[in-house]
Order: structure tokens, then C-alpha cells, then sequence
């Protein structure tokens, strides 16, 4: 790869990454208004297995109007990492704003009840879990902003880089058609 096609590489995956974050913030949303509202933690996750194949469309259009329908293995995992590396940064951005400025223990306190409510309580004692989700409880009342949005950030890295294999493997084409 010459060093042209390194930086529109990098250019493409900038924009697709604002894109997919702009993605993941809409469903991190859906997720904590879902916790008052079902039908909204129902959309955080549909939101949430939209993203290989948002990244896949992506790859694709970088594919056919970047590099000439011409892609590598190679070329498209490089390409999905930095998308996900991207989105990953916005996305601990954000949620460390939200952690840092606006929740105030919302989140902590809703996932309390939840795990208070008299159904809750009888199946984590059937599966021996009430102690651990007591101490996991606890360990997130400790836990800063920053903490938040790093877990996410190397969770979300990782991620771009496991499953950029598969989307890459499904999208390069060695030949324009």
C-alpha cells in the first residue's frame, strides 16, 4: 500500500467511523431510555447488530467508489479496524460525557432496582448469582467516568478487529465486476 492509499484509506474510515459512532450514540441512548422503557432497549440492540452490517455496506461503498471495485483481504480488515478504532473513540467520548455530566447515578440505581424486583432475586438465588451481581453492583458504584469509557473503547477496538475479518473476507473482490 503506498503511502496515497494509506490516507485515503485512513479518510475513508474517518468519516465511516463518524458515521457508525453517530450509530452506536443513538443506541447507547436507546439503551438508558430503555431502562424505563422496553421498547427503546429493544431498539439499542437491534441498533447494536446493525453495526457489521453498517460497516460491511460502508466497506463496500469504499470498495466500489474508493479503490475502483478492487479490494484486498488485507486492505478491507485494515479498513474496518480503523472504522471501528474511530467510532470507538466518539463513542467513550460520549459516553464519558454522559457518565461525567448527566447521569448521576441513573444507570447505577436502575440496574439496582432491576436487580432488586422480587422476580430478579429468586433467579439469581436458583443460579447462585445474588452475591456476585451484589458485588458487581458495588464494583460499578466505584467506578469514575473515565473507567466507563475506557472498558468501552478497548471492548469496542477489539471488536473492529475480530469481527473486520469476517467483513472483510465477505467484501473483497480481487477483480472489478
Amino acid at each position: 500500500m503506498t503511502p496515497a492509499e494509506y490516507i485515503q484509506l485512513k479518510a475513508f474510515a474517518r468519516i465511516d467511523g463518524a458515521l457508525l459512532a453517530v450509530l452506536w450514540i443513538a443506541s447507547f441512548a436507546c439503551y438508558i431510555v430503555g431502562l424505563a422503557n422496553p421498547f427503546y432497549g429493544i431498539l439499542a440492540v437491534g441498533l447494536m447488530v446493525a453495526t457489521p452490517f453498517f460497516v460491511c455496506r460502508r466497506l463496500g461503498k469504499f470498495r466500489d467508489e474508493g479503490r475502483d471495485g478492487v479490494i484486498s483481504l488485507k486492505r478491507g480488515w485494515a479498513y474496518s479496524a480503523y472504522v471501528f478504532f474511530y467510532a470507538a473513540i466518539l463513542l467513550a467520548l460520549a459516553q464519558y460525557l454522559y457518565f461525567a455530566f448527566m447521569d448521576r447515578g441513573y444507570l447505577l440505581q436502575s440496574l439496582t432496582d432491576l436487580v432488586s424486583s422480587p422476580e430478579a432475586k429468586q433467579a439469581l438465588s436458583q443460579y447462585g448469582l445474588q452475591q456476585s451481581m451484589t458485588e458487581n453492583l458495588a464494583l460499578m458504584g466505584q467506578m469514575r467516568p473515565i473507567d466507563y469509557a475506557v472498558n468501552v473503547l478497548v471492548v469496542n477496538v477489539l471488536m473492529g478487529i475480530v469481527l473486520g475479518l469476517p467483513i472483510a473476507a465477505v467484501m473483497q473482490r480481487s477483480k472489478s465486476e
